[in-house]
């Protein structure tokens, strides 16, 4: 299977950015999915979580309410919106099937950079 972030860039804070992620795979209807980030010296970390169905979401709590996980199952897409943006959320974003918290199902993709500037 392969994973491709797309959508990242450099964004001032409050602003806004849609990420998405495209699976190779057919099975991705049937994977729950996540978005995943690490920023620098930082472990990889789970920040929204989506039901194969999308129709179960769920977030970290340093994005919630700002961050929204959306799936397309007949395009094999997955989306994160992320509104009013914070210097934090700066990172490598990464999407995979849900393992853990930390780990993904599949082999990582390249991610996608985030940058918010204060």
């Amino acid at each position: 299977v392969q994973l491709v972030e797309s959508g990242g860039g450099l964004v001032q804070a409050g602003g806004s950015l849609l990420l998405s992620c495209a699976a190779s795979a057919s099975t991705f209807a049937i994977d729950h999915m996540g978005w995943y980030r690490q920023a620098p010296g930082n472990q990889r970390e789970l920040v929204a979580y989506i039901s194969n169905g999308g129709g179960t979401t769920s977030y970290a709590d340093s994005v919630k309410g700002r961050f929204t996980v959306d799936r397309d199952n007949t395009k094999n897409t997955m989306y994160l919106r992320m509104n009013s943006l914070k210097p934090e959320d700066t990172a490598v974003y990464y999407c995979n099937a849900y393992r853990t918290a930390i780990e993904g199902k599949y082999p990582w993709g390249q991610g996608t950079q985030v940058t918010v500037s204060s």
